[in-house]
């Protein structure tokens, strides 16, 4: 799977990626009504997924209709394992049964119809390493790549980009802010992405960038933790961990308890900024896609994913909260608003002013 998140394939798939960010905020600010983030970025990343990753050319119908057995799927991943009638894991069972038809099928229409690419999808990618190392992969091992792929890229985006889209609606000088640098960096221009400017190296170089998304991913790490198997028996706080188990380490806690950390629980990119920059005084105080030689392999494509809205929402769009106040925060099955985020996002005319009917008039919090 390495391959698959090099940089040349990341350079490959950001054309892709931001197409479909910008139809998806395009959708979003023509929907009259405010939208769940939360129930909205699943199906961004779902479509990502299948549009970008695995190169599906499924049409929207479809697609639709596949979103909706995968949530079945992944609502019912956790079940205990009790194969009766109407049982989660029944469900589950027959969510997966479905997702890996229309999978095959998908499969089966790629590899017969490879005339016309402009680029390498991961599954292109994968085929290929298969072949590099002499193995031919079944079309079994294809599905369950690719629903791997899929289920890699999917909750933990969603989770992350809602809470992006919270932190720059709590904070409205952490978004002008990125603006500021987006102009200056020559991106954004009379709010405008400058055609041509969205490249690899042009969005690493963008510091600010990178310091509010690390920071989103420390105050609001999808997942709790992680798990590792003891190689070797060894001993912790008095305390001896045999040689075989397995162990759970807490992203979470690391983060709330880590002493580089200067107020843990206040919203500020800059402690990630050249002056301050805590999150290198230590190896494992931050540790948002796990650490070792088992951290996460999609980690560049999930930042470059995050990076890339955020450019879109700072760039091209004008959005408010639709509820008097912020929702809680749930932390399972990822971390997630409770009521989703209720968001009222406003369309935008050709020269990025708002297109305001009736009550859409008062901008009140917008931001």
């Amino acid at each position: 799977f390495s391959k698959i998140f090099s940089h040349e394939a990341l350079e490959s798939y950001l054309p892709k990626i931001q197409l479909v960010i910008k139809d998806t905020l395009r959708a979003w600010s023509s929907n009259p009504e405010p939208i769940n983030v939360y129930h909205e970025t699943q199906q961004l990343t779902f479509r990502m997924a299948i549009r970008v990753l695995l190169g599906f050319c499924i049409p929207d119908e479809e697609l639709n209709r596949l979103f909706e057995v995968y949530q079945q799927f992944v609502e019912n991943v956790f079940s205990l394992p009790v194969d009766l009638p109407f049982s989660g894991y029944r469900r589950g069972i027959r969510a997966r049964e479905t997702l890996q038809k229309g999978l095959e099928k998908a499969i089966q229409e790629k590899l017969q119809n490879t005339q016309g690419k402009d680029y390498a999808d991961a599954l292109d990618i994968l085929i290929e390493s298969g072949k590099e190392h002499g193995k031919e992969l079944t079309m079994q091992e294809l599905k369950d790549g690719t629903l791997e792929l899929i289920f890699a890229a999917y909750a933990t985006t969603a989770s992350a980009s809602t809470s992006l889209i919270m932190q720059l609606l709590k904070h409205p000088r952490v978004l002008e802010k990125l603006r500021e640098e987006l102009r200056s960096k020559g991106i954004l221009h009379n709010g405008c992405i400058c055609e041509g400017s969205l490249r690899l190296d042009n969005i690493s170089s963008l510091h600010y960038l990178d310091c509010v998304i690390k920071e989103v991913l420390r105050l609001f790490t999808p997942i709790s933790g992680g798990y590792r198997t003891v190689l070797q028996t060894f001993e912790l706080d008095g305390f001896q961990i045999p040689k075989g188990w397995s162990v759970m380490y807490s992203i979470r806690d690391t983060h709330d308890t880590a002493p580089v950390f200067k107020d843990v629980d206040v919203f500020d990119p800059d402690r990630f900024g050249q002056g301050r920059s805590e999150d290198k005084d230590g190896r494992f105080h931050y540790l948002p896609f796990g650490g070792g030689v088992r951290t996460c392999l999609g980690k560049h494509l999930a930042k470059l994913f995050l990076k890339a809205l955020a450019i879109e929402l700072a760039s091209t769009s004008r959005f408010e909260l639709a509820t008097r106040t912020f929702p809680k925060i749930t932390l399972v099955p990822v971390v997630h608003p409770v009521d989703g985020l209720k968001v009222k996002f406003f369309g935008l005319d050709s020269n990025q002013n708002e297109i305001l009917t009736g009550t859409d008039a008062m901008l009140g919090a917008t931001v």
